[in-house]
């Protein structure tokens, strides 16, 4: 495939994939995003990259002239230095968590009794919807942590599954 031929379509796909990309993470910057924003965001972003490996790949001359420079280089030396900076973990050694992280922490070690009343149901309820969702509950003191172990994700679902109205 002759890339120049493409070019009346390549190079308005990084436009499009861009602004997409840009309107999107500065929507979820300010915690505006609603609806698809964020699964847009992250899923198209890989049309942006393919839209961009093409655009270099249809400008290479141009990308090596500019790589030639120096201060190209150190434009991308810096870029690949701020990248390899955001590995390294902040806020303890497993990185920091989101802030909804210690409610929701707190929530699943409380023993069932309690999440009962969160849920505005009785405790056998919470039972019978755990045991729905594949656990098996010993004692009205166990708490969702007892039941599936420190992993935030598992809590969430958990908790979710509890706090869900039941559909009439």
């Amino acid at each position: 495939m002759n890339l120049a031929n493409q070019r009346p379509w390549i190079t308005p796909l990084v436009m499009g994939s861009f602004a997409l990309s840009a309107v999107t993470g500065a929507l979820m910057f300010f915690h505006l995003d609603t609806g698809l924003n964020k699964a847009a965001h992250e899923w198209l972003g890989w049309l942006m990259l393919g839209a961009v490996v093409l655009h270099a790949l249809l400008n290479l001359p141009a990308v090596k002239r500019h790589l030639q420079n120096s201060s190209g280089r150190w434009v991308v030396i810096g870029s690949f230095a701020v990248l390899a900076l955001s590995f390294i973990p902040v806020g303890g050694a497993g990185g920091s968590e989101p802030g909804f992280a210690p409610p929701v922490r707190a929530l699943a070690k409380a023993p069932i009794t309690v999440l009962a009343q969160v849920a505005g149901t009785s405790t056998d309820d919470v039972k019978n919807r755990l045991q729905a969702a594949g656990f098996t509950v010993t004692s009205d003191q166990q708490s969702v942590a007892d039941l599936v172990g420190d992993d935030l994700r598992a809590q969430i679902g958990t908790i979710s599954k509890v706090l869900a109205q039941p559909k009439s």
